[in-house]
């Protein structure tokens, strides 16, 4: 509501801000909000066309670049050396949801500029759909309950697209497959796991999300003490399985409410691509 988030942003969170300063753990929160990491990991896709073996996608999740714009700058300096087909971002480019968006459109296309691949997202619960068109000029290929094709010579891989599944609710999974061949080969992008069992029961071969900003603060040993997703635990942070389908949950790449982070270091995650039961 309206009212809910004007005392979370004038109230809430200068307060919380305040108490981080005189306890002396602002600066250390920001100092792990800006430890940047990239995590490496092998995702097994069933059904998945040989040619596409070894495949490389570079996820990045809830980077709500509008809280901090020059986080661009680690992030660029991060994917700089790494080498990747394909860059996903699992939604929330923005930290408000009220007001403009100008700020985090103008350091999307920062970010854009240092991405070496082409990019698919969707969107989160903190984005508009108005973002959309200028974030499809500056390059950013978005699937709004959609599918697309990625091609090596005659093999296929998908690549479907939610529209956030666990607050706005606007997702719809059987639109985003119609155009996908039965027993194809599918990786799903949604912003929250939440549509895990839905996904399974369609056949996804592996779901990649966010959304859970892996917790945030955590507890030493990285032990979630907030949740922000009706999904169940193992599915709040890294890999994970249902059933025959794999999923990965990114911890986010940026931060949500203040620039901090404690013991949940944020990541960019380099899949790469293989047979279900491979390299696992």
């Amino acid at each position: 509501s309206p009212q809910l988030t004007a005392i979370k942003i004038h109230v809430a969170r200068p307060l919380l801000s305040l108490g981080l300063r005189l306890l002396g753990m602002y600066r250390h929160g920001n100092r792990q909000f800006r430890d940047l990491r990239v995590v490496r990991h092998a995702l097994p896709v069933r059904r998945l066309p040989q040619p596409f073996a070894g495949f490389r996608i570079l996820h990045m999740s809830d980077l709500h670049l509008d809280l901090d714009p020059t986080l661009v700058q680690p992030i660029a300096a991060a994917i700089r050396a790494l080498d990747y087909d394909l860059c996903v971002m699992t939604g929330d480019y923005r930290n408000s949801t009220v007001g403009g968006w100008d700020v985090a459109v103008r350091a999307m296309r920062e970010l854009r500029q240092a991405i070496a691949a082409p990019v698919v997202a969707v969107l989160g619960n903190h984005d508009f759909v108005a973002m959309v068109p200028p974030l499809e000029e500056a390059g950013i290929r978005f699937l709004l309950n959609e599918s697309v094709a990625l091609r090596r010579g005659a093999a296929a891989l998908y690549l479907a697209g939610i529209d956030d599944p666990y607050i706005y609710r606007t997702h719809s999974l059987a639109r985003a497959l119609r155009r996908v061949p039965p027993l194809a080969a599918t990786i799903l992008l949604s912003h929250s796991p939440i549509i895990h069992e839905e996904a399974a029961r369609r056949g996804v071969a592996a779901v990649l999300a966010g959304h859970t900003h892996g917790g945030q603060v955590c507890l030493p040993g990285g032990r979630i003490i907030m949740r922000n997703d009706a999904s169940p635990r193992r599915l709040w942070r890294g890999a994970w399985r249902h059933g025959g389908m794999s999923g990965y949950t990114s911890p986010g790449t940026g931060s949500c409410g203040l620039p901090i982070r404690f013991n949940c270091p944020p990541e960019v995650t380099l899949h790469t691509l293989g047979a279900a039961g491979a390299g696992q």
